[in-house]
């Protein structure tokens, strides 16, 4: 089954660590946060969304 990504915007700061480690999935917003570019989590891709979700130092990057 697929997991679904989103960014929590409330709680992104903007720091950019998860555009860093997955551009594929998130990028920069007009508001200066971040925004995911994909619903589900790309195959491949798991392992390191995963690390982006441990690393985000405001536990705004949301994976079910």
């Amino acid at each position: 089954m697929k997991k679904k990504v989103r960014i929590n915007k409330d709680n992104c700061i903007g720091c950019g660590l998860c555009n860093a480690t997955v551009p594929s999935v998130f990028d920069w917003d007009d508001d200066g946060k971040m925004k995911t570019t994909v619903e589900f989590v790309p195959a491949g891709e798991e392992d390191a969304v995963d690390g982006a979700v441990a690393d985000c130092p405001t536990s705004a990057i949301e994976v079910e």
